[in-house]
Formats: C-alpha cells, structure tokens, sequence
C-alpha cells in the first residue's frame, strides 16, 4: 500500500484556496494543454507601480526649466494612487504631483542646482505615466534648447552619435533611483573600433543610492578625439537611469536618449523639413559587418538619397554617413534595412540633425525608436503656432491607423483627437492641440490597425533669431502586463 505523504503547509495552503474557490498557478499540462491553446490567451491587466529618472537639467545659472507629467486616460470612479516626481536624493520632497489622470501638471525650475528626478506612480495613475523635462539655455558655449523624456531604469545602453572631439562637451547622466548602489562600465568605439579608455575611469563606476553621476566622455579617453562615437552603458550591480547630453560650441546642445535595442531594421522618426545638416552615426555590436540600405520615408513615399544609398558598417566599430540637407523641403524619417542580398546584422543608430545656419544654428538628436505599440505619449508641447510638430511613420509594406489624442493644458483647455491613416512607407506630420489649451499638453498616439507606426515629436522654440528646437520619440508606455490565465488544482489534496 502507498504510503501516504503528510501535507506540507504549501500544500494545505493550495488546498485551502482550492476548496475556497481561489485560483492557484500551476505548471502547464505534460501534453502542453493551456490556457493560450484552449483558445483563452493571458489577459492583459494595467500595471499597478511606474518608475521614471530624469537627468539633472542643466549646469547652467541661466537655465530655465520645465517638467511635466501625466497618467493619459479617463479618470476612474473611486480610482486611488498616486504620482510625483521627486529629486533623486534621500528624503527628497515632490517637485510635481499628479491627482487624476488625462489632466498634466507642469512644475519650473531655474538656474544649475536643478536635481536629477525619480518619478514614482502607483495605483490608478501608473499606467502609462509619463514625464518630461524641457530646459531653455538661451547664451553660453552650451546653449540650446534640451528635451527628453523621463524613462525606466535598466542595465543596458546603446548611445551612437556621441564625440570625444574638440569643441564638444559630451556626457552620460547616471542616476540611480534604489536603495541600493550600482555598479556600471562604459565603454566607446570609435571608427577604428574599441577606444582604450584611460586605467580605472570606465569601469565600475558607482553610483550610489539615490544619486546621480555626470560622467565626461572625453575624460574618458584625452588622447582620442573622434567625431562620431558610440557609448555603451552597463550596469555590474543594480540598475540606472542612461541619458546622453551632446554640446557644441556655437551650434547648440540637447539630449540624446538611448537607441533602442540591436536590430536589423531600425526607424529614425522626424526630421524636420528644414533640417540643413544630418549626419547618421551606426555602430555593429556583433561580430557580424552590416550592410545597410538608407531609405527617406516622407510625405509622399521613400526614396533612396542620391549619393547615400547605403551603408557599411563593420563589425564593433562606428560608421557615419553625412546627409547634408537630405529632406530639402519636406519632414522625413530614415529607415535603415538590410542591403538587398544580405543577411540582417543588428545595429544600433542615431542622427544629429542641425537647423539654421552660421551663427544661428542649433542641433539635436533622434535615436533609433521602437514602434508606439498600443499606446505612447509625450508629455510637453506647447500651444503656441508651430511649436509642436508629430510625426507618424510607418514602414514600407504595411498601412496603419493611428489615434492621436491632445490633452488639456497644464492651464486649461478641452482635449481633442484626430485619426490619421499613415501609409506604408510614408511620414505623416501634423499639429494637434487642445481647444482653448493654455500651458504644456500631452500628445498620445495609440495604434488602432494595421502595421507599426514610429513617432517623434519636434518641439520649436526660436529664440534671438535662432531656431532653437528639440525632438522626442516616443515609445510603447507598457501600461499594462500579461497576466496568465489561473485555474484551480485539487490534485494537491491527494499527494
């Protein structure tokens, strides 16, 4: 006769909540029964806690600054949470604080000791929370204007387009919003490949606690004074907050956020009709060369640029390609695929784009962005007549339909909305704002059908003749996660 085994107190649990019509996780069936092949995918629930650093802003005492935050969205009967930005510092108090979603609230900061932020919401304000920050630097050998968006924390950055070159100032933002601390390396390569960075300075680099770091790239490496670099941030210990900021004496200065991860194919959103100088930066992580084809997806469809149709890009090291003026006249996104014949190699990308001319020019940046997903926004735009300009882009072979959504402003206003048919292999611009809207308002861009769509944001702000702008893509807010299906197991009560 089997013996039987006495219930462990796991077990007494699961049976407790079996008997007690509960649902337990249990592992899938042996001949691979679940609820995906009965036909019941996982449902998709909101997530219930979001996490956002932003950089500190600016070292300048002439900076002016911006944040704005929202959770886009209706609000809830009953809902309960809570959302603030808060210096990334111990005991630190609330710059801005959310009270209800699909309403953003904008907060100013002035001068050099503008803290790095840790942006924390929970409960029925966590899905979707996004936050910005926008800082005017109107005189100085860094002036420019600067926008980026708050992000997740994570161990892994890719940050093509950066220099070591003379002339520029160029740093990684490091900011650790845990309790505990992190460790990172950071390491460049250049066009001939890997740069050997001076002994003990990018390598395990700590960021303590609720800190944050500014770690000069051309300190990095003095001998080494390269025009296009690529930076690749990564955590030992721990997590961080990565952001690029790139200064150049007499043209400007702005963030550069991470590219998006590895990828054969890549879409850089949003440069502006005006756009007198772009110049695309690519770098091959693997041990694989890459062989890329460069496609303009504008208004009309995509064309190969003439003299710039491809792009090669060897194996750990940093290619460029100097585009010139390549939109003349009208908005555009890069699309870069594999060459015809070859295979794909994944590569990371970014541009620096220029605007203006002689001694008013100013620059910014557009990295590599993934697809807005089923939901993104971006949380500053301003009211003003072409101020804020989106841009939509769908990749050749497949159509898609998008919802765009203008919120009230941080001072008022009634949202509006608009639908827009993107088609394949095109760029669609338009400008939305709320009714009536006074102050900075969110944009959200949700995919209603179709194939993918990329989306940036160009926000101008011309300033003593020069035309001061920034540009944020926008990504999938992960506003809600899969949950499996559960169902209960009674088996436990026979073991």
């Amino acid at each position: 006769m089997k013996q039987r085994v006495p219930l462990t107190l796991a077990a007494v649990t699961a049976a407790l909540a079996a008997v007690t019509g509960l649902a337990t996780l249990t592992a899938p069936a042996a001949d691979g029964a679940s609820a995906a092949a009965e036909g019941k995918p996982a449902a998709r629930m909101p997530v219930e806690r979001s996490l956002l650093v932003c950089p500190a802003p600016s070292t300048s005492d002439i900076a002016e600054t911006l944040y704005t935050a929202i959770t886009p969205g209706a609000a809830a009967a009953g809902g309960k949470g809570t959302a603030r930005l808060l210096g990334a510092t111990k005991e630190a108090k609330p710059v801005l604080e959310l009270k209800e979603p699909g309403k953003p609230v904008g907060a100013k900061a002035s001068g050099a000791e503008a803290p790095a932020l840790t942006g924390v919401a929970d409960g029925f304000l966590a899905p979707g929370w996004s936050a910005q920050q926008t800082t005017m630097v109107s005189v100085g050998r860094n002036r420019g204007l600067l926008g980026v968006g708050c992000t997740a924390p994570g161990t892994d950055f890719w940050f093509p387009g950066v220099s070591t070159a003379k002339g520029r100032e160029d740093y990684v933002h490091l900011t650790n919003p845990d309790d505990t601390a992190a460790v990172v390396d950071i390491k460049l390569f250049g066009p001939d490949g890997a740069i050997k960075a001076e002994a003990g300075t990018s390598e395990n680099i700590r960021i303590d606690p609720k800190s944050t770091k500014a770690i000069s790239l051309a300190s990095l490496a003095p001998g080494a004074q390269l025009a296009d670099v690529t930076a690749h941030v990564t955590t030992r210990a721990g997590r961080v907050g990565a952001t690029a900021q790139a200064g150049e004496e007499g043209i400007g200065s702005d963030w550069l956020p991470a590219s998006v991860d590895p990828a054969g194919t890549l879409v850089l959103p949003g440069i502006p009709a005006d756009a007198t100088s772009v110049r695309l930066v690519a770098f091959a992580p693997g041990e694989e060369d890459a062989d890329l084809k460069v496609k303009l997806a504008g208004p009309s469809g995509s064309i190969s640029p003439a003299g710039s149709e491809q792009l090669h890009v060897k194996a750990g090291m940093t290619a460029s390609l100097d585009l010139k003026d390549v939109t003349r006249g009208e908005p555009g996104s890069l699309v870069l695929s594999p060459a015809d014949g070859k295979k794909p190699v994944p590569v990371v990308a970014a541009l620096r784009v220029v605007r203006g001319s002689g001694t008013k020019q100013e620059t910014g940046f557009i990295p590599a962005s993934a697809p807005v997903g089923a939901r993104a926004t971006v949380a500053d735009n301003r009211p003003e007549d072409k101020a804020t300009l989106l841009s939509l882009t769908a990749p050749a072979g497949a159509d898609a339909k998008v919802k765009v959504t203008a919120s009230p402003g941080t001072d008022g206003g009634e949202p509006a909305s608009q639908e827009v048919t993107v088609k394949g292999g095109t760029t669609q611009t338009l400008t939305l704002a709320p009714a009536g809207g006074k102050g900075a308002y969110a944009l959200t861009v949700e995919t209603l059908s179709g194939g993918p769509v990329h989306a940036s944001r160009t926000l101008s702000v011309p300033r003593d003749g020069i035309p001061m702008f920034t540009i944020q893509t926008l990504a999938d807010d992960h506003s809600t996660v899969s949950v499996p299906k559960a169902r209960q197991d009674l088996s436990v009560l026979t073991q």
